[in-house]
């Protein structure tokens, strides 16, 4: 992202392919594992500490350091997108390409603190909330999400109520 003041400054996301909802975010001045640490935190965080199984990336810097491996440990899979193949990791990818295209790149972006009120403005107020996608049935992320959930817990309760039923024939 340019912006007049900082120069380039970087946008990490860290999308749930289920959903696509962009669960955390984390803007810096520069490409550095520190930052998708901290995304990587705030995703665990808001996802209750439930861990992914495979985390997939590009194969920037900051993928590859030492640091990252070492935040994932051995109970996350680490998944690379082949070289130059962007393909690989499309949903990220059009997620950034959205982001520019319907935010971005319509204004002059300032400094780093304009970029993260943009970006803030984007995800969490636009693209989770309110943007369809058709992979979520046309429903925005965050909807999807919660009819998967509903759905989830009436199977729950039916199984409860069909397990106390059994027991009672018995």
């Amino acid at each position: 992202i340019w912006t007049e003041e900082d120069g380039f400054v970087y946008l990490t996301s860290v999308m749930d392919l289920f959903s696509r909802k962009i669960i955390a975010w984390e803007i810096s001045k520069t490409l550095d594992a520190e930052s998708v640490l901290r995304s990587i935190d705030i995703a665990m965080t808001r996802r209750k500490g439930i861990k992914p199984r495979i985390f997939h990336t590009d194969r920037g810097v900051q993928f590859v350091s030492y640091l990252y491996y070492k935040k994932l440990g051995s109970e996350i899979t680490t998944s690379y997108s082949r070289p130059a193949n962007p393909w690989d990791n499309a949903c990220i990818e059009s997620f950034h390409a959205l982001i520019k295209r319907e935010s971005l790149n319509r204004h002059k972006i300032k400094n780093l603190a304009h970029a993260r009120s943009l970006v803030f403005q984007y995800i969490d107020t636009f693209y989770n909330t309110t943007r369809i996608h058709s992979h979520c049935d046309y429903m925005s992320p965050n909807d999807y999400e919660d009819k998967y959930f509903r759905e989830l817990e009436d199977k729950i309760k039916s199984t409860e109520v069909k397990q106390v039923n059994h027991n009672i024939a018995c």
